[in-house]
């Protein structure tokens, strides 16, 4: 009878940590996923920029900034990364309007002042993506356009394919699959078990936002893409590997360029390295975006 107990005692014990484990894991994945809208405001008073407001593919609004810039000398897309809003981008935007660049902020769906009931990591931001650039073009007929994708947002633009019109894109720690981004982050935060878990945190994509992790490997996309492409890593970024990054540009088809930022981990690298990212990003625009003279 006492063997009895301790075994009923130990596999409640065990259903008890497993309900727990199940709760956790949703919970995480929940908070995830969760929208972060705020008020973002007026711009600031040294861009001229002004709030522009445009409908996605199923007519939902999409929030931004939009800053006119010298005609026929390009336009450049600015997409954020994860849990993040256009303000992430402002900076980018100060050098590439004082170059004549136009230039278009957004806030991605379920971020900032765009509405949305969740992050989807790039799959349903890819919408977004294809929405801004057939709004640019209408603004700007003839113009040639760029791109600038920070972490979430350059997977967006990856998943977007094959509907990118853009003539020249920059991704920036941009991850390969949904499995190894969450692997990483894991073993971040949790040490050598984290990865374990992932396949548990995965399922709640799918609980969650009704996608799978297979739809989330910008790896199979890169390819794809034509345009010419500029990556740009952290040696030290740990949340996307240097092997991962590698990886991607093997992937990716030329045109195309690396520069792997001595240092830097997974931050915003144009706050890392400042000047030489506007000398770097601006010889690259100019060479694949200004029109020759006539």
């Amino acid at each position: 009878m006492a063997d009895n107990a301790r075994l009923v005692k130990w596999l409640s014990l065990l259903a008890l940590m497993t309900l727990l484990g199940v709760v956790g894991t949703w919970i995480a994945g929940s908070t995830l996923v969760s929208p972060t809208q705020s008020s973002i405001g007026a711009p600031p008073s040294d861009i001229p920029a002004q709030a522009v407001v445009f409908p996605d593919a199923s007519g939902k609004p999409i929030h931004g900034w939009f800053i006119a810039g010298a005609k026929g000398q390009g336009a450049v897309l600015l997409l954020h990364g994860v849990r993040a809003d256009r303000r992430a981008m402002v900076n980018r935007a100060r050098f590439l309007h004082a170059a004549g660049y136009a230039v278009l902020l957004i806030d991605f769906q379920a971020s900032g002042e765009s509405p949305g009931k969740a992050i989807t990591f790039g799959y349903r931001e890819a919408d977004d993506v294809k929405a801004s650039l057939r709004y640019l073009h209408q603004q700007l007929p003839g113009e040639r356009v760029g791109i600038i994708g920070t972490s979430m947002g350059a997977a967006a633009m990856i998943l977007a394919e094959p509907n990118v019109d853009a003539d020249a894109v920059v991704l920036e720690q941009v991850y390969p699959t949904i499995r190894q981004a969450t692997e990483d982050r894991l073993a971040i935060h949790i040490g050598t078990m984290g990865p374990w878990l992932a396949p548990f945190l995965l399922a709640t994509l799918h609980w969650h936002l009704g996608i799978y992790p297979d739809q989330l490997r910008p790896i199979d996309h890169i390819g794809h893409l034509a345009m010419p492409k500029l990556l740009i890593v952290g040696d030290r970024d740990r949340d996307t590997t240097l092997p991962e990054s590698y990886a991607m540009f093997r992937a990716a088809t030329g045109p195309k360029e690396l520069w792997v930022v001595h240092g830097a981990t997974h931050v915003d690298l144009y706050g890392y390295v400042g000047a030489d990212y506007q000398i770097r990003v601006l010889d690259f625009f100019d060479t694949w975006l200004r029109r020759s003279p006539n």
